[in-house]
């Protein structure tokens, strides 16, 4: 639904409705003029990787596995020295406050004083994120290897402690990088500060069949990827509110099992073009039930912008459509829409949309740079934001009511 030329009532916080007209009992209230320039609800990035920033676009010509040992693992380790990750953290920030993005989830690093002043810097942008330090203690290069799994616990739960209740809107979320990097003793003792403080957890799954098959020699026990989380109870359920990134390869067992337990699935078309991972089937799980958003899933993508990743979607789907299976429908641009903003924003609350009630999240869209000699319609002038837009057209920001940017 679109309203030309209509009014957006909020009262502090939350959103009380949108109108062709404004109701009589708004008479008197406060009005900004916008003119003709678009707003939409606020876009939400359900995983995205801080440090990786630095170095978006390079590597692409490799697979995931690959391209963790070559760019990524030593570009995280730069952050044990304080003074790069001030330096890298700003760049990412600054990008990120003049994003379309309101809410997102973070990946960090392993290494806290640096974790914390990213945590610092998103609060001073105003939007809503949850930020993890990342923890694991196998698999990975000594320089990023947390000495055993009581080390990364001790040092994590003093992190939680530190940064829980410290910020209005940036917030801890438990962490593990993947199955393969973290021991059973670790991802036991990540349950135990996920129930002690009742946080939410991120992590990926399914990206890359080698790495599926890595689980599965290291826990043959388990039958597929999603029950290795689930043996250890960091796959969502009532009170464990999960992103998992990617999903590429999930079957329907694993998909049934997305859908009891409420994880959210976050779409990273643009990484799974550029490492080779493969078409993920969205259609297949929003036809089954399951949480589906967005991700940039910077740097395995190339973009932070939401309005790039709901294109990529679509073309994706597509794909998937015409190489693998003709009975799953491309997907809509106003669905790719619906997934980076009230898809992903479900897992945020009553985000992601304007509806009454929903959290006044909002961000306002200047596309006069966008030059036509056709009259378009408000649909047609938001599919040409989303393909031809690289956040450059946000001319404000609001979150949770505030005016950020």
């Amino acid at each position: 639904m679109t309203i030309e030329n209509g009014y957006l009532v909020c009262d502090g916080m939350h959103i009380i409705g949108a109108y062709q007209e404004l109701p009589e009992q708004f008479r008197d209230a406060q009005i900004i003029d916008y003119k003709d320039r678009l707003i939409i609800p606020g876009l939400c990035d359900l995983h995205t990787h801080a440090p990786q920033f630095a170095f978006r676009a390079l590597g692409s010509d490799l697979e995931l596995l690959d391209w963790l040992e070559k760019y990524t693992f030593p570009e995280e380790s730069k952050y044990s020295n304080l003074d790069y990750a001030r330096k890298a953290y700003d760049v990412f920030v600054n990008a990120i406050r003049h994003s379309a993005t309101t809410r997102a989830c973070i990946f960090a690093t392993l290494h806290s004083p640096a974790t914390v002043t990213l945590m610092e810097k998103l609060e001073q942008t105003g939007i809503v994120s949850y930020v993890g330090k990342v923890a694991m203690d196998r698999n990975c290069p000594d320089i990023l290897r947390q000495e055993s799994a009581q080390a990364a616990y001790v040092s994590t739960k003093q992190w939680i402690r530190n940064t829980k209740d410290r910020f209005k809107n940036t917030k801890p979320i438990i962490t593990p990088r993947f199955i393969p990097t973290c021991s059973d003793e670790l991802m036991y003792r990540l349950k135990e500060l996920q129930e002690e403080f009742s946080l939410p957890v991120q992590s990926h799954l399914s990206e890359n069949k080698d790495e599926i098959a890595w689980v599965s020699d290291l826990h043959p026990h388990c039958h597929t990827y999603s029950h290795a989380y689930e043996h250890f109870g960091l796959f969502g359920g009532e009170r464990t509110p999960t992103v998992m990134a990617h999903c590429v390869w999930c079957d329907d067992e694993e998909i049934e099992l997305m859908k009891k337990n409420q994880v959210f699935v976050a779409h990273c078309s643009q990484s799974n073009f550029n490492l080779a991972s493969g078409i993920a089937p969205i259609r297949k799980y929003m036809t089954n039930g399951v949480n589906v958003g967005l991700g940039s899933d910077v740097a395995g993508g190339s973009h932070l912008s939401i309005f790039r990743a709901m294109s990529d979607t679509v073309q994706a789907s597509k794909l998937y459509w015409r190489l693998i299976d003709q009975n799953d429908a491309a997907l809509t641009l106003n669905e790719a829409f619906y997934l980076g903003t009230e898809g992903g924003g479900r897992f945020f609350g009553k985000v992601g949309s304007f509806k009454s009630g929903y959290e006044f999240d909002a961000v306002v869209i200047d596309d006069s740079n966008i030059p036509t000699t056709n009259p378009l319609t408000i649909e047609e002038r938001l599919a040409r934001i989303i393909y031809c837009s690289d956040d450059s057209n946000v001319h404000a920001k609001y979150v949770r009511g505030e005016k950020v940017l």
